[in-house]
C-alpha cells in the first residue's frame, strides 16, 4: 500500500497547478522567424506608478513589469529645467518625473528575470542633439554589449527573437541634424506641464515621430565603438535599431511597404481604427513585415485600456497597454502572453502572415466557417477558505459561488456563459460544461471568472483568468485563478475538464 496512490493522494494531484496546470509552462514555438511575425508583449507610458496626470514616474513599474515578461517598454524623454541631464515623465501633465539613468540600471537589472528574449526600448524624444547624444552615451555605458547595433538601419526584415537574446533593442524616430523652430518651441516646456486638457489631447496625439525611415551608414561594431567615442547624433542615430514613424501624412502613406527597409508604425487607438475600416487589407499586408505599435487615447487619464483583439486580429505585434491599470481588457493581455512559456512573445497564428492565390490577406470581418469545438466542464472551485481574503466577500454568511466562462478572440467566437450558483459553500460544486464553437481557435481566449451572489448589492469579484486556447492541455487539469490586477490568488483554484471535438 506504500507504493500505490490513495484518494487524498490523487485528490492532490488533480488540484496541483504544478503538477496538473492547464497550459505548459515552457518556450516551444519557433523564435527564429523576424519580429514582425510575433505578438509582443507591451507596455504603455511604462514609468507611471499610477494615472497619466498626476500619478509618479518611477522605475519601480519597469521592474514590475519585466518581472512579469513584458518585452517592450516606453520611455518619454525630456531635459531638465537646466537642460543639463535627461528626465523620464509623461509630458504636458503633472507626473513628478524619474532620472533616465536610474530607468536604464533597473532595466539592465531586471531586462531577463523572466524571459531571455530581447527587450524593446520605444523612445518618446524630446530631447535637444547635445541630450541625445548624452542619451546615447547612457544607454552605452549602462548596457555595453547588450545593445543591439545593427549593421545597417535599413534592414529587409528584423532579426528574430533568437538572434537577439539577451539583448536590448532601440526604437525611436530618427535625429534631425537641425531642429526647426516649431521642434524647438516644443522643447521650451521642459517641465512637461499641461496648460489645458485640449493641449494634452493634441499633443500626446502628435507623437514626435516622422514616417520616414531614411537609411543609415552600414557600420560594423569597431566602427561604431569608434564613432561612440567621437559622439554626436551620429552615435546616438547607431544606435536605433527600429525606427519609428507616424501617420502624419496620412495612413494610406504611413502603410505604404518600403522597400529600402522595415520600420515600426505607432497610432493612436482611434486613428488605428480608422485604419481598419479604410484600409483592412493594407494593415494586416503592413504587419507581415513591419512593426506596427497601438497606445491607448489621451482621454484615458485612469490608465485604463481598450479591447487588445482589436489590434491582434489584424495582425498588429505591439498593442501597448498601461499595465499599471486593471480590469478585464488587461486580463485578456495577461492571457494572451501566458502563451509559448510567458517569454513575451507568441508567434502570429498562419491566418494572418500567408497570402490567399490572388495575393488576398486574411479579413478579420469575413464570416469564417466552424474550425473546431471546445469542450469545457467546470467541476468545482477551492481554496477561498485559505488562499482568500475573506473580507473582499460577504462575510455575514459562507459564500453563493458561480462562474463565467467564456471565449474572447474573433467576433464570431464572442461570447459569455455562466454556472449556476452555489449556495453557502466555500467549496462550489458546479458539474456544469458549455461548448464553444470557433472559427479562429488559433487566436482564442478562454475566459474565467468567479463571483459572489450578493443580491441586491453589486456580487462580489471572487477570481478570474485567461488562457490561450490553442495551448490548453486537454483532460481535467488544474486552474489557478488570479485577482483583479492579474496577481495570484495562491491556493485558489477551479477544476476544469477540456476536450476538443
Amino acid at each position: 500500500m506504500r507504493h500505490t496512490l490513495n484518494l487524498d493522494g490523487f485528490f492532490y494531484f488533480l488540484f496541483s497547478t504544478d503538477l496538473n496546470a492547464p497550459i505548459a509552462n515552457k518556450v516551444h514555438q519557433d523564435m527564429s522567424s523576424p519580429l514582425s511575425n510575433y505578438f509582443i508583449y507591451t507596455g504603455h507610458n511604462s514609468y507611471l506608478t499610477g494615472n497619466q496626470i498626476s500619478s509618479k514616474c518611477s522605475d519601480v513599474p519597469l521592474i514590475k513589469a519585466l518581472k512579469r515578461g513584458v518585452r517592450a517598454l516606453e520611455l518619454d524623454l525630456w531635459p531638465n529645467s537646466t537642460k543639463d541631464d535627461i528626465l523620464v515623465l509623461h509630458g504636458w501633465a503633472w507626473t513628478p518625473p524619474v532620472e533616465l539613468i536610474r530607468c536604464l540600471r533597473s532595466i539592465k537589472d531586471h531586462a531577463f528575470s523572466s524571459s531571455v528574449y530581447p527587450v524593446i526600448l520605444t523612445l518618446e524624444d524630446h530631447l535637444t542633439p547635445d541630450l541625445q547624444s548624452k542619451a546615447a552615451e547612457m544607454i552605452k555605458e549602462t548596457f555595453g554589449d547588450m545593445v543591439y547595433v545593427p549593421e545597417s538601419s535599413c534592414l529587409k526584415q528584423f532579426p528574430s527573437p533568437e538572434d537577439l537574446r539577451y539583448k536590448i533593442v532601440i526604437s525611436t524616430k530618427l535625429p534631425k541634424e537641425k531642429l526647426s523652430k516649431k521642434d524647438k518651441d516644443s522643447e521650451s516646456d521642459v517641465s512637461g506641464k499641461a496648460s489645458s486638457h485640449a493641449s494634452t489631447e493634441q499633443a500626446d496625439d502628435e507623437k514626435p515621430e516622422d514616417r520616414t525611415s531614411e537609411c543609415n551608414l552600414s557600420i560594423g561594431d569597431s566602427e561604431f565603438d569608434q564613432e561612440f567615442r567621437v559622439g554626436g547624433i551620429l552615435t546616438y542615430k547607431l544606435l536605433i535599431a527600429i525606427p519609428s514613424g507616424n501617420a502624419k501624412n496620412g495612413l494610406k502613406e504611413a502603410l505604404m511597404i518600403d522597400t529600402r527597409g522595415v520600420r515600426r508604425l505607432s497610432l493612436r487607438e482611434q486613428k488605428f481604427k480608422k485604419a481598419t475600416e479604410i484600409y483592412g487589407a493594407e494593415v494586416v499586408k503592413f504587419t507581415q513585415k513591419n512593426l506596427l505599435r497601438i497606445f491607448p487615447k489621451a482621454s484615458r487619464v485612469n490608465s485604463s485600456n481598450y479591447k487588445p483583439f482589436t489590434g491582434w486580429m489584424y495582425g498588429a505585434q505591439m498593442v501597448a497597454f498601461n499595465m499599471q491599470g486593471y480590469g478585464r481588457a488587461l486580463w485578456l493581455m495577461h492571457g494572451m502572453f501566458r502563451a509559448n512559456g510567458s517569454c513575451g512573445y507568441v508567434k502570429k497564428p498562419d491566418i494572418l502572415m500567408n497570402l490567399g492565390p490572388d495575393g488576398q490577406v486574411f479579413d478579420p470581418k469575413a464570416k469564417i466557417p466552424v474550425k473546431t469545438t471546445l469542450r469545457v466542464k467546470v467541476y468545482m472551485g477551492n481554496g477561498w477558505d485559505s488562499g482568500f481574503q475573506q473580507t473582499c466577500l460577504n462575510t455575514r454568511s459562507p459564500p453563493n459561488f458561480y462562474a463565467r466562462v467564456g471565449i474572447a478572440g474573433a467576433p464570431g467566437d464572442k461570447t459569455m456563459k455562466r454556472t449556476k450558483k452555489r449556495d453557502n459553500s466555500w467549496e462550489p460544486l458546479w458539474d456544469e460544461e458549455f461548448a464553444f464553437k470557433l472559427t479562429v481557435p488559433e487566436m482564442a481566449l478562454l475566459r474565467v471568472e468567479v463571483h459572489d451572489y450578493n443580491m441586491p448589492e453589486k456580487d462580489d469579484f471572487a477570481g478570474q483568468t485567461c488562457l490561450p486556447v490553442a495551448e490548453l492541455r486537454s483532460g481535467v487539469r488544474s486552474v489557478p485563478l488570479f485577482d483583479c490586477k492579474g496577481e495570484s490568488l495562491g491556493t485558489v483554484r477551479l477544476l476544469m475538464r477540456f476536450q476538443f471535438v
